[in-house]
């Protein structure tokens, strides 16, 4: 007989069994830590607030630290904060749709919807604004072979007339054309999504399918002329991106 280390033990056992307490613990671990947010649940149509269940409480509050010198931001955050919703449920079960009870596109509701993101504009590896005017951006240019929308008239989805676009916003860090810059003909500049419109070359003219003409007006603005914000951009893109059900009635129908 020769001696062994583990005379006695099923050391594949062992291993088995650490490796699902370790698999629990994991499990336990990332369920704790996912409730830092959103938690805990309300009821749709009372408010009362529902249990979180048994041993998966909130984790203890972490803080993490902004690059570039801007502060800190501890989770879970406490309280909730106040939201109110521009539509009513259209029946009395949990998961009901929502029906937009003013302008949807303005509100905010369903493919409009946008979230609270912060109010700096997003960033590239040295600290520098990603998105802004060609303008500011004097070391790009519009490569030769390709239409130079600056000039063109802007069609909504209704064939109208929009405004002229007078000016790319162009993302330095990824090198293309984010946002066209849009003189309204009633006044006024928006920012339209460059993937929300087609530049046609042919005809000397950029269609955007999103909205029609007249709602180009009530496009969110921005503040700032040399720079665009992150919750800028989220309310631009769920304006124009709402606009495929919102923008006339006929696009609420079903298909057929």
């Amino acid at each position: 007989m020769h001696p062994t280390l583990t005379p006695g033990i099923d050391v594949a056992l062992l291993v088995f069994y650490a490796f699902v307490l370790f698999f629990i613990l994991l499990v336990f671990y990332l369920r704790r830590e996912d409730r830092r947010e959103g938690y805990p649940l309300e009821h749709e149509f009372t408010g009362r607030l529902e249990s979180e269940g048994g041993p998966f409480l909130t984790a203890l509050p972490k803080t993490f630290k902004l690059s570039f010198g801007r502060g800190t931001v501890t989770t879970p955050t406490q309280g909730r904060e106040p939201v109110e919703i521009a539509a009513r449920f259209t029946d009395r079960f949990p998961g009901a749709p929502y029906a937009p009870t003013g302008n949807p596109l303005v509100d905010g509701i369903g493919p409009a919807s946008y979230a609270n993101r912060a109010k700096h504009p997003d960033i590239d590896m040295e600290g520098h604004p990603r998105i802004v005017p060609m303008g500011s951006a004097l070391d790009y240019t519009i490569e030769r072979r390709d239409p130079d929308p600056r000039g063109m008239p802007v069609l909504g989805c209704d064939g109208v007339l929009a405004g002229t676009v007078s000016e790319l916003w162009i993302d330095r860090a990824d090198r293309l054309i984010r946002y066209l810059a849009v003189d309204l003909t009633v006044g006024g500049t928006v920012l339209v999504p460059m993937m929300m419109a087609d530049v046609q070359r042919g005809h000397r003219r950029v269609l955007c399918d999103a909205v029609t003409a007249a709602q180009f007006a009530d496009a969110p603005p921005i503040e700032a002329t040399d720079r665009i914000t992150l919750y800028e951009e989220d309310r631009i893109l769920g304006y124009f991106g709402g606009g495929y059900l919102y923008a006339t009635p006929d696009r609420q129908e079903p298909l057929l």
